[in-house]
């Protein structure tokens, strides 16, 4: 038993509230440290539970990541989707269109504190793909980056369909919102966690311009 689970004051903690502590101790020090260095004695005395413990929950160290990644990213793009429809959902006039996809913008490039552990994570796995297994790789994407592309996408084909866009391709369209709307080069290596109100602004309403000079319907 790890010094954590010793005190005899600690109140003790139900099944899913051990499962709950263990993962969000988990993406803390995932995002830390990373896989690799990363230790189930660490995440046991971060979460106050035993190691016998975690491994009541988990197989081993690998299904433990695997579990904080999927669960995670489901969270994130909830959140996204939670975000494109309250930005689109009610756009019905080419008035408006443009408000909202800069209101939509802003928020997406908005850093979310609750989330840094999960894109520390991401970050990791992105700079050393190749040491991640493949079929976790494609499990990560299908919980979280292509579900809100599919989401984005939906949303831009329903705006073409009411003649405010025009796509022919949603899911090429969504992945160019995204790519026009997160370019923080030249910003320093802080990116977009330095950056103030103003300049998300700037990033958003330059990003969403150049999305409807190839996106608006032609008369």
């Amino acid at each position: 038993m790890t010094r954590a689970d010793s005190g005899q004051n600690r109140p003790r903690k139900g099944f899913p509230e051990k499962r709950r502590a263990i993962l969000e101790a988990s993406r803390k020090v995932f995002g830390r440290v990373g896989y690799q260095g990363a230790s189930i004695d660490v995440i046991a005395s971060e979460a106050c539970v035993s190691t016998r413990t975690i491994y009541n929950h988990f197989e081993n160290k690998e299904q433990l990541f695997a579990t904080v990644l999927i669960d995670s990213s489901e969270q994130v793009a909830a959140a996204h989707e939670a975000m494109i429809e309250r930005h689109l959902g009610s756009t019905s006039s080419a008035a408006g269109l443009e408000d909202d996809l800069v209101g939509l913008a802003k928020d997406w490039v908005r850093p979310r504190p609750e989330f840094t552990d999960h894109f520390a994570i991401t970050a990791r796995i992105n700079a050393e793909g190749e040491n991640f297994p493949g079929d976790l790789h494609d499990a990560w994407q299908k919980a979280g980056p292509l579900r809100v592309q599919r989401t984005l996408a939906a949303r831009l084909a329903r705006l073409a369909e009411r003649g405010l866009l025009h796509v022919q391709d949603s899911e090429l369209a969504a992945q160019h919102f995204v790519v026009l709307i997160s370019n923080t080069w030249g910003r320093g290596r802080a990116g977009v966690d330095a950056l103030s109100d103003d300049e998300i602004h700037e990033i958003a309403a330059t990003g969403v311009h150049a999305f409807l000079y190839g996106y608006l319907p032609r008369g």
